[in-house]
């Protein structure tokens, strides 16, 4: 007798379950004004992704949003005059870029799903 594997990547799902819900989050969490607490589900999508998905293109939209969401992060935590929330500080083009490379994401999930 042999033990069951507890791999964390489930064997009917080419993308984790936390990368699927991340990727969801980092929109909402932006569009919400709760930009520096997005940082969470986008490492979490980041890591998740580039470890256990097995499509390429989830982990290429996946690096996107990683990049689309520090460059704000860090214009904001390089300028000295800048607001006391990542939410107030962002440009609006920022978050526009983060919630359609989140949305990137979410269509590569999906689409990896179908295969």
């Amino acid at each position: 007798m042999t033990a069951p594997s507890t791999s964390l990547v489930s064997t009917g799902r080419p993308t984790p379950r936390a990368v699927t819900v991340s990727s969801w989050a980092v929109p909402v969490m932006v569009l919400g004004q709760f930009a520096m607490l997005a940082i969470i589900p986008v490492v979490i999508a980041l890591v998740g992704a580039v470890r256990h998905a097995r499509d390429r293109t989830v982990r290429w939209a996946a690096v996107l949003v990683a990049a689309t969401y520090a460059v704000p992060l860090v214009i904001w935590l390089t300028r000295p005059d800048g607001a006391p929330s990542l939410s107030k500080d962002m440009h609006p083009a920022f978050a526009g870029l983060i919630v359609a490379a989140s949305a990137a994401l979410i269509v590569a999930i999906l689409r990896a799903r179908r295969r």
